[in-house]
């Protein structure tokens, strides 16, 4: 996203150039201290005036459009002139009208979008209005008080497909009222997020209210972290004045979505200062290597063409204004370069799209990158993600809850009915003794000594079914469901109308699970948490802390007092990495949570800590004061809290389980067998990474898999490599850290023999990691490298990759949005690549080099003409015959090889080893390129020295008999080439045949219309036809014969 400030273009010496902390009164935008950028949106290349020119600029800039615009400009020197202008003037336009078209399409619709969300109305709360005001989005100042609802119409998030065409409000701080939010556009997150209020406003009447005090937030300068916020809201006609401290919890970033409630905020940002604007790099402008090779092509022609025109001049002996012949022979041999050549591949390009969109076996596939469909046919090694913090692109993200270990005793799948029993004993035992606490509470002289054991184990169950009933930040939802309305179904906690709403679905699961046993979750607010018992019992729990999980922690924790009680209880889960030096000392937390991960599950840790009232009021007090801490708030938090993270009771490990994908094991099978490797980064942990790779065939059964020990130096990297050097055929498992040493210190020596493995599983990746593998095996390979991901934490390495796939899964849409190609379900990717791809590059290949073969045909005429003509720079063809052979004689023949396949697309998935022939670059190489400039200079020898050994008399009739051979010659080459037909390529042989039939009348300047309508026309032009032609007809029928190609026994 592109913002433009045009209320200053000098920004940086009115003091915007420097982002710097803000004190923000509320609604009181003329107090501000320094001038903020406009919340405007333009994501315009051009603006009116600049349209025109800078879309010739960016034409012209490139050598061969200015070299042809050169030769067209060349025309109006008399020296140099061959021919009319327009023979000249007309093909450029014509590129250039195309180019402006397409350029102003985009552009419109860019300003559609733009206006549009520029023009969104909002409600602001007005000091000299009566309540409130409408105001549009790019009207809106930082100070403003803004009211924002549910809208009554969904916003486009749903039905767009650009990132700018959802709720563009700017940031700030919620100051009446809760909500939910979804920020799936800003971190790939779907589920709904809880954002809490500043505390003091609650108490005012009414939201108008607000305008009376004296208020203002004190805000840290605008930066990237989207996950982080620091401020401070002070109220300073209070008595005494009032301070709160302000987290990411009490902001609403813009490209978020209310989901309930009204919230009044305060404009914090706006502008180019938007945490989602200063997160959106520029993606790379991606060149395919197809338009690359074709580019080096079209330089061997210019070469061809210098070096053509300066043997025509050394023949004349250099004679006369020698320099001046080399102009006109550059001239005349324009042709030998083609410039209709990058407008048919463009045109192709836009078509290869177009059928790929319109593929009803890959239903909501979206290309993004119209320019770049022939890399998809030429992938070498793919890098896919696994699965990370509710992203799924190899697995569902659909968690089921599949493990509880107590250490002693573990409850699977099939035991569950156990765990339900214990914990209906628990409360029943607690419920016949009419007493508050759980049976394993009761005195030891009152519990029967047969019963002991028993009773042990329901409470060691009991107590860890409910630390995970209460430790999340998980929020029942009520629906209506057409029996019952929301108001009801709330206050009776209906379950059929209850739905989970969370920010991670491991969560959901494990909340799903607990009632699943017996011990439900029914409601929750910010201050508290209900339970119902298996009972029927409504336990009340008042939450007195909650610590958010962290990228950086790995664990949540949560602090709640139980009403009955009044016990105070610190709850905590997270990774067991950082989980086992915070419980007490255990001898079977590690291996047991290998095993577990050894399975494919996600494991937990879960524990817990019982505080008395002095501890808690102790904790609070220091907890308060590192809040509002506006320096090393972050730091002084986590020191805080650390302090209580000490000997903490182990309760209980849980593993969730994360499911495949549909068809991911055949679609992982049919990219090994094409040749391309497949290489998994995830941030998950060893075991897990493994495990999934095993599931899902990314490593085969009789592959061996070598485990990359941990390593932190130089010589144990060394070390290491050695001994993986002595593998044989075996796929490689590493973690991040391990492959930073490797990448550090023997970047040449990993890389050589990580890319000999048939498939890579790089395991604890960061997204910088990622995108850094990806270019290093551009670099080490010159392969091409597909990226495939869901999630924000993919997007780096989707641009960075020469082809870039996002999965559009649960999460939202931010890979999708940054890839080049985007599709709903990883296995569509085997018919992206397979069918799409393949076809795309070998379609344009044969589309490439056939039309390079049009232009050498009459190029090598006009050679072999002047050199008859004693080296004469004169053309053959003049006015509309050199135009119109390129165009409306040859051009829809030429065009309907984007149409041609060789074999069925069930055919190229069914035998996905086809797709490995093109990862050499066949279809369009050096050999091939030189058998086609054969080929032209044969016929084009053949049409010209035909043409002028059975002409009578006069010139016309060699322009007749080699125009109207020429033209036969390249529409019998377009049924040549063609290998499946089509209906379209049959009408547009006939329809180019019947466009020169008729427009002969018209040519009577350039041919003699009584000639032609004689049989002596007629047999030479079919002699001479035929012998150009024929020869290229045996040889394809014996090189099909006797050297069929690989593809020739699927189509029989």
């Amino acid at each position: 996203v592109k913002v433009l400030d045009w209320c200053c273009p000098w920004s940086r010496c009115c003091g915007m150039g420097d982002f710097r902390p803000r004190t923000v009164w509320l609604g009181h935008p003329e107090k501000r201290e320094q001038r903020y950028p406009r919340n405007f949106i333009n994501n315009q290349k051009y603006n009116f005036f600049t349209f025109l020119p800078g879309v010739l600029f960016n034409q012209f800039k490139y050598f061969f459009n200015l070299y042809f615009l050169l030769l067209a400009c060349s025309q109006f020197v008399n020296d140099l002139r061959l021919g009319a202008l327009y023979t000249y003037w007309v093909p450029l336009g014509i590129v250039l009208i195309i180019t402006i078209m397409r350029e102003a399409v985009e552009e419109i619709r860019c300003y559609c979008r733009d206006k549009e969300v520029n023009s969104q109305i909002y409600s602001k709360l007005s000091i000299r209005g009566k309540g409130t005001v409408k105001v549009k989005s790019s009207g809106i100042q930082v100070g403003d008080l803004i009211i924002v609802e549910k809208p009554t119409q969904r916003f486009p998030l749903e039905v767009s497909v650009t990132p700018f065409w959802i709720s563009y409000f700017p940031h700030f701080c919620p100051v009446l009222g809760s909500c939910f939010l979804r920020t799936d556009q800003l971190d790939g997150e779907t589920d709904w997020k809880l954002r809490h209020p500043v505390a003091c406003t609650q108490r005012l009447p009414t939201a108008a209210d607000i305008l009376q005090i004296r208020s203002y937030v004190y805000a840290e300068e605008p930066n990237i972290d989207i996950h982080n916020f620091i401020g401070t809201f002070t109220r300073e006609d209070g008595d005494p004045p009032v301070n709160e401290s302000l987290s990411i919890e009490n902001t609403l970033w813009a490209s978020t979505v209310i989901a309930s409630g009204t919230v009044v905020g305060v404009v914090i940002y706006t502008g180019k200062e938007l945490r989602s604007v200063m997160n959106t790099s520029d993606p790379r402008h991606k060149v395919g290597l197809f338009d690359l090779e074709v580019n080096c092509l079209t330089k061997i022609l210019f070469g061809a063409l210098v070096v053509v025109s300066l043997v025509m001049v050394a023949l004349q002996h250099f004679a006369g204004r020698w320099y001046l012949q080399i102009f006109r022979f550059l001239l005349l041999f324009y042709n030998i370069v083609p410039i209709s050549l990058r407008v048919n591949l463009d045109m192709g390009k836009m078509v290869f799209s177009w059928m790929i969109r319109r593929d009803s076996k890959i239903p909501g596939t979206v290309v993004r990158a119209s320019t770049i469909p022939e890399q998809l046919g030429r992938i070498s090694y793919l890098l896919t993600d696994k699965t990370d913090n509710a992203k799924w692109t190899l697995t569902q993200n659909e968690m089921v809850f599949r493990r509880l270990h107590l250490g002693t005793v573990a409850y699977g799948m099939d035991s569950m009915d156990e765990v339900q029993s214990h914990v209906f004993s628990a409360y029943t035992q607690v419920n016949n003794n009419h007493h508050h606490r759980p049976s394993h509470d009761l005195p030891a002289s009152r519990v029967p000594a047969a019963t002991k054991v028993r009773k042990t184990i329901n409470s060691r169950v009991h107590e860890a079914v409910k630390a995970i009933a209460l430790v999340h930040c998980v929020t029942p939802a009520y629906e209506a469901n057409g029996v019952t309305d929301q108001a009801e179904a709330e206050q009776h906690y209906e379950d059929t109308c209850r739905v989970y709403q969370a920010a991670s679905p491991d969560e959901v699961s494990l909340v799903q699970w607990t009632e699943s046993v017996g011990l439900t979750l029914v409601g929750r607010d910010q201050n508290s948490m209900q339970l119902r018992t298996p009972t029927g019992q409504i336990l009340n729990f008042t939450i007195l802390q909650i610590f958010p999980f962290t990228y950086e922690s790995k664990r949540m924790g949560i602090i709640v007092r139980d009403e009955s009680t009044g016990e105070m209880t610190f709850y905590m889960k997270g990774a067991d990495v950082v989980m086992a030096g915070i419980v007490q000392y255990n001898d079977w937390l590690e291996e047991e949570c290998g095993n577990m991960a050894r399975e494919g599950l996600r494991v937990l840790v879960v524990s817990k800590k019982s505080l008395t009232e002095e501890q808690y009021q102790d904790f609070e007090a220091r907890y308060v004061q590192a809040k509002l801490s506006v320096h090393d708030r972050s730091l002084k938090v986590a020191t805080v809290i650390e302090s209580l993270e000490m000997e903490m009771e182990l309760l209980c490990l849980t593993g969730v389980e994360d499911q495949l994908q549909a068809d991911v094991r055949p679609t992982l099978e049919i990219l090994r067998n094409a040749g391309i490797k497949v290489w998994m980064l995830t941030g998950d942990k060893l075991e897990t990474a493994t495990c999934t790779a095993k599931n899902a065939h990314l490593v085969t059964r009789n592959q061996e898999i070598h485990i990359f020990n941990s390593v932190t130096t130089r010589g144990e990297a060394h070390l290491e490599l050695n001994a993986f050097r002595r593998k044989h055929d075996c796929a490689l498992v590493i973690s991040g850290d391990s492959l930073e040493v490797c990448l550090k210190f023997y970047e040449y020596e990993f890389m050589e023999l990580a890319c000999q493995c048939p498939a890579v599983v790089c395991c604890r990746c960061a997204p910088t990691q990622k995108a850094q593998i990806v270019r290093l095996l551009q670099e080490r390979t010159g392969k091409l490298t597909c990226a495939v991901g869901d999630g924000g934490n993919d997007v780096s390495m989707i641009q960075e990759a020469d082809c870039g796939v996002g999965v559009e899964g649960k999460e939202g849409k931010q890979a999708s949005l940054a890839a080049d190609f985007s599709v709903t379900q990883f296995k569509h990717l085997g018919r992206l690549l397979m069918v799409h791809g393949r076809n795309s590059y070998k379609r344009s290949a044969g589309l490439s080099q056939f039309v390079i073969h049009r232009s050498l045909c009459i190029s090598t005429m006009q050679a072999v003409f002047s050199s008859v003509f004693y080296f004469a720079s004169v053309p053959l063809y003049q006015g509309f015959l050199i135009i119109g052979y390129s165009t409306i004689y040859t051009m829809f023949p030429v065009f309907s090889l984007v149409l041609d396949k060789d074999v069925k697309s069930e055919v190229a998935m069914l035998y996905p080893e086809l797709y490995k022939d093109l990862l050499k670059g066949r279809p369009l190489s050096f050999k091939t390129f030189l058998i086609w400039v054969l080929i032209s200079i044969y016929q084009g020898s053949i049409i010209m020295y035909g043409a002028m050994l059975l002409f009578e008399s006069e010139f016309v009739h060699i322009v007749a008999i080699s125009f109207t051979s020429l033209i036969l010659t390249e529409l019998l080459m377009v049924a040549l080439t063609i290998q499946t037909w089509h209906w379209l390529m049959i009408v547009a042989e006939l329809l180019s045949l019947a466009c020169y039939i008729a427009s002969l009348v018209f040519l009577h300047e350039f041919i003699d219309v009584y000639f032609i309508a004689t049989m002596s026309f007629l047999w030479k032009v079919t002699v001479i036809t035929l012998v150009s032609c024929l020869p290229l007809y045996i040889l394809k029928y014996l090189r099909r014969r006797f050297s069929p190609p690989n593809y020739s026994k699927l189509t029989t």
